[in-house]
């Protein structure tokens, strides 16, 4: 039998051969497992305080009204077509619609008059001059549908709307409406009476214009005539009689 041997060339290159091994134990759990807290016994839940909060109570709508100069006036007459909101012609007019409940609808009604009626409340309160702050919370505190549903229930509770005013105010209280923040808020109930309020603020805009000043008058506001009385007052001219 023939035995090999081998002798390492003197011209080879030695080799370095380096590994690595765990020198620490490892631990017999895996730490990132969810741990089993103890549960500890006789622990006190003392219950949080109670929060008492204080109840808003925002004025009616009879008081906002009422936050401005109030002066007995005399309303200056007016038996010319061509005044309206206590000026000589009021732009855009109103077009001219013997029968709107035939060429409108109770929507397109309420539509135009939540625009009158804000209008009103507008030019209700600027005198005296506010704030743009104060301006926005008064006039936001009496067009809600809150405020609207109260003034229409003082207004029929005496004998100022005739029949066929009344009868428009059913017809814009069967407004089919989509759900609103405003709806669910104040209900359904105070949102249908409200929008009849505008439908016949909208229906007068329409038909009679003065009448409609009489009307806002009844509710509160203020009239061209008392409006422009009461400017002359505050500026110390004496109105002419």
């Amino acid at each position: 039998m023939a035995i090999l041997s081998w002798t390492p060339s003197p011209t080879a290159v030695p080799m370095a051969v380096s590994a690595s091994w765990d020198t620490q134990q490892r631990p017999s759990y895996n730490p990132n497992a969810p741990r089993k807290l103890k549960p500890i016994h006789n622990l006190e839940v003392k219950p949080s305080p109670t929060i008492t909060l204080p109840t808003r109570t925002d004025p009616s709508v009879f008081d906002i009204l009422k936050q401005r100069p109030t002066r007995e006036v005399t309303p200056v007459k007016v038996d010319s077509d061509e005044t309206y909101l206590g000026y000589e012609r009021w732009l855009p007019a109103a077009p001219k619609v013997e029968k709107p409940r035939s060429v409108f609808n109770a929507a397109t009604l309420a539509y135009i008059g939540d625009c009158i009626y804000e209008l009103y409340a507008r030019r209700h309160f600027l005198y005296p001059p506010l704030s743009i702050e104060d301006y926005n919370d008064r006039v936001t505190s009496v067009v809600r549908c809150e405020a609207q549903d109260a003034l229409l229930l003082d207004l029929l509770n005496d004998s100022f709307l005739s029949n066929t005013e009344r009868d428009v105010l059913r017809w814009g209280k069967n407004i089919n409406s989509a759900k609103t923040k405003t709806k669910k808020r104040a209900g359904a109930a105070v949102y249908n009476r409200a929008s009849s309020l505008e439908t016949l603020i909208g229906y007068l805009y329409l038909t009679n214009v003065n009448w409609l000043e009489k009307l806002m008058q009844r509710l509160g506001f203020s009239t061209g005539a008392s409006a422009e009385m009461m400017l002359k007052e505050m500026n110390g001219a004496k109105p002419v009689q």
